[in-house]
């Protein structure tokens, strides 16, 4: 039997997950605090409550991944001007710099990647990938919806 596209896509996955994985292997970052530092780098300082939301994970969770990545100099915390029970949560100018050059690599790896696709495929293709994610987003989101009515 042919692999559908379900398998390439999960193929795919697996080989992000894999570089990934390499990148930063000997580094204290994982790829949740990844997604914290990319998260600050893309929306700027941020409260932990508002990374928590984002990530979609407990107040406890991002504590956490902000204790870890404060100790390892990724991050600052300093109490927010307005609120006096939040706490911001900034990039250090190293982690911003390393999140400008992950942005960079992310462009250049983009670019190589659509290299593989015939230039005239290339905007089907991105409209391909828009519809299906948008289409698993809608799934997920239906799905865990269920599973939060049934568990009533």
């Amino acid at each position: 039997m042919a692999p559908t596209i379900l398998d390439h896509l999960l193929l795919v996955s697996e080989l992000f997950q894999r570089d990934m994985a390499r990148a930063f292997a000997g580094t204290t970052l994982t790829t949740a605090r990844v997604r914290v530092l990319w998260l600050l780098h893309h929306r700027g300082p941020s409260t932990q409550r508002e990374l928590a939301q984002d990530l979609d994970v407990s107040a406890r969770n991002v504590s956490g991944l902000v204790d870890a990545l404060e100790a390892s100099g990724h991050v600052i915390r300093t109490p927010h001007p307005m609120d006096r029970r939040a706490t911001v949560v900034t990039l250090t100018d190293a982690a911003a710099e390393q999140m400008a050059a992950m942005q960079r690599d992310h462009a250049h790896l983009s670019t190589t990647l659509l290299d593989a696709v015939a230039p005239q495929d290339r905007a089907p293709l991105e409209r391909g990938i828009v519809a299906i994610a948008a289409r698993l987003a809608e799934l997920v989101d239906a799905a865990e919806r269920t599973d939060t009515e049934g568990a009533r």
